[in-house]
């Protein structure tokens, strides 16, 4: 095999040539479009355009004026704001006469506003609600002492009925000073709400005046009698069956009526309406701007130049630099495979593991093949056999030697099933090692299965002279496939029958209990040496070294019977004395398992 020079554009230099002017390029763009929109915002900023600043100042303005009846003290409040923002802040009146102002400045005549400040007619953009009464707007609302002890109580009340439903809570103080109740746990069932129906709602006599007049002013709006209109403390509107005129509640008419009567109530109890502005200090004016001179480009550009240079140079040489050990693997694994070495390790970097796994997988490789050969010899030894019978019989019989007839037809027979066998049992572990053995369980009774395998086995038992038992736990029930669960177990009963010598004893038991199930063939066979024990499931391996075939056989069932147990997520195991027999142990889950294939071994 040679090696040719691979193009610029496919090899590992030109990628990572081409990744790196890519990402400088990227990295230039990025860093013009950061600048780009830096110096926009800095725009917006010198504007007076500073959402962030605006909000948290109108937000405290806004409080103030729900609070107050005027703006008389309000420059109490905005002198440290705007010394702590390092804004000038002015409020006006909506003529443009100055209320309060943080320090001199240009006049805010011709000006646009940052905002209007008026309690009752919230900036819903500022906000972010929609509500435009301020909560801290309560006026006529506002409970004195006693009543919120009264109220306080009744929250006691409910605060308990909630630590019996396990639910805990806390009393604060709504903008308007009156208490409410928060959960402050997990409350799944909605026991707050349970407690609170519980407990009560109750309308104070502060709050039952001031709701009074505010029926009275909506009824006005709605040109209703003022009886026929009644107002929740949570402001909704229920129209009395009084006038056959008043439209009903919810409607958009009584919204907007109900929404101008707050607003008439509560105007007498807040600051009037002002403009708010929030702009740069004046002395700010003739801070000087970045000018892109001519020098400045050519600046710009020779960095970039530079940067994109530096960029090739370092790719080139980091490129070389890796691909050197990537050509000594190329090399060592270009040669012959009978003259192959050790892939060289360059260290502890990615290609050092490359190198490791290549060493590794050509480990794999080479003991693969030695097991292949292993098994093509014995799959040649064990067809062989009953082949070279079937022939020497039938040449027998073409020379005269043994009369054709009934006697040879069953010898014929014979030979063709234990070759068939053999070539069901090397298809099992075929599939099973190319992951295709295949397992579909469903609910499966125990008792009918084993009873059914001993059934089968009852001939060959009599026949060897081998006394065949069964024994089942009851009725257990196991999710399994039926034809594979019978095929493991009767592989397991048709070696202890083989190994029993006459007069011996086969049991089968079979107990469950909540893990899964357990079935076990014990016999009183020749037994197994512990140091052959280890390799009973090996494929093709007999306690016979002579590789003899006095006891039958293909030396396939057990391995067969593992990879059986494997595919329904169980195991199998073995335990022997040499002389007195062996016990083969199949467990499996009580887990129903999904039609599955077997891993490749």
């Amino acid at each position: 095999m040679t090696r040719g020079r691979v193009p610029l554009r496919r090899s590992l230099v030109g990628r990572l040539l081409a990744t790196s002017v890519l990402i400088a390029v990227a990295a230039i763009v990025a860093t013009a479009w950061l600048a780009t929109q830096t110096t926009t915002r800095a725009i917006r900023q010198e504007q007076g355009q500073s959402l962030a600043d605006d909000k948290s100042v109108y937000d405290m303005l806004v409080g103030y004026a729900a609070t107050h009846r005027d703006w008389s003290d309000v420059g109490t409040v905005i002198v440290p704001r705007a010394a702590k923002l390092g804004r000038r802040i002015t409020l006006t009146t909506e003529d443009r006469d100055i209320i309060a102002d943080s320090r001199p400045g240009p006049s805010l005549r011709t000006a646009r506003p940052s905002a209007t400040v008026d309690p009752l007619r919230l900036d819903l953009g500022l906000t972010g609600g929609t509500e435009r009464i301020d909560p801290r707007a309560v006026g006529p609302y506002k409970l004195p002492a006693d009543e919120r002890a009264l109220v306080r109580r009744m929250l006691e009340t409910q605060l308990k009925c909630m630590a019996d439903g396990q639910v805990d809570g806390k009393i604060v103080d709504s903008p308007g000073g009156r208490p409410t109740v928060e959960a402050v746990s997990l409350d799944p069932k909605n026991i707050t709400a349970f407690c609170g129906e519980r407990v009560g709602d109750i309308t104070t006599t502060t709050e039952e005046r001031a709701l009074r007049e505010l029926a009275k002013l909506t009824a006005q709006c709605l040109d209703v009698d003022a009886k026929a209109v009644y107002i929740s403390r949570q402001f909704r509107v229920f129209p009395l069956d009084v006038d056959r005129r008043s439209p009903a509640a919810g409607t958009a008419q009584v919204r907007s009526c109900l929404q101008q009567s707050r607003v008439r109530q509560l105007r007498p109890y807040v600051a009037p309406p002002a403009l708010l502005f929030v702009t740069d200090p004046a002395d700010d004016a003739d801070t000087p701007v970045f000018s892109l001179s001519r020098a400045n480009a050519f600046r710009i550009a020779w960095v970039t130049g530079a940067v994109l240079l530096a960029a090739v140079l370092v790719t080139v040489l980091m490129g070389r630099r890796l691909v050197r050990p990537l050509r000594a693997l190329t090399d060592a694994a270009t040669q012959p495979v009978d003259d192959r070495a050790p892939m060289p390790v360059a260290g502890d970097d990615e290609i050092g593991y490359l190198a490791r796994a290549l060493n590794d997988l050509a480990e794999r490789r080479e003991h693969a093949e030695a097991q292949r050969r292993a098994m093509v010899s014995d799959v040649a030894h064990e067809l062989r056999t009953p082949l070279t019978n079937i022939r020497s019989w039938l040449e027998a019989a073409q020379d005269g030697l043994t009369p054709p007839g009934p006697s040879l037809l069953d010898l014929l027979h014979e030979e063709a099933l234990l070759l068939q066998h053999i070539i069901d049992d090397l298809s099992d572990l075929a599939a099973a090692d190319a992951g295709n053995l295949r397992v579909h369980p469903e609910a499966v009774y125990a008792r009918d299965l084993i009873t059914q395998v001993g059934e089968a086995h009852r001939s060959a038992a009599a026949k060897a002279r081998v006394r065949l038992s069964v024994r089942v736990d009851g009725d257990p029930e196991v999710q399994a496939d039926p034809v594979r669960l019978r095929q493991m177990v009767g592989n397991l009963v048709s070696n202890a029958i083989r190994y029993t010598p006459p007069g011996g004893s086969v049991t089968v038991t079979a107990t469950a209990d909540p893990h899964g199930l357990t079935v076990s063939v014990t016999d009183t066979g020749v037994g197994i040496a512990p140091e052959d024990l280890p390799r009973i499931f090996d494929r093709f391996w007999r306690a016979d070294s002579s590789r003899t075939r006095a006891t039958g056989g293909s030396g396939l069932g057990l391995p067969i019977a593992r990879k059986l147990a494997e595919a329904h997520g169980g195991t199998i195991t073995a335990a022997s004395r040499p002389g007195e027999g062996t016990t083969m142990t199949v467990w499996l889950p009580a887990t129903p398992v999904r039609s599955t294939a077997s891993s490749p071994a």
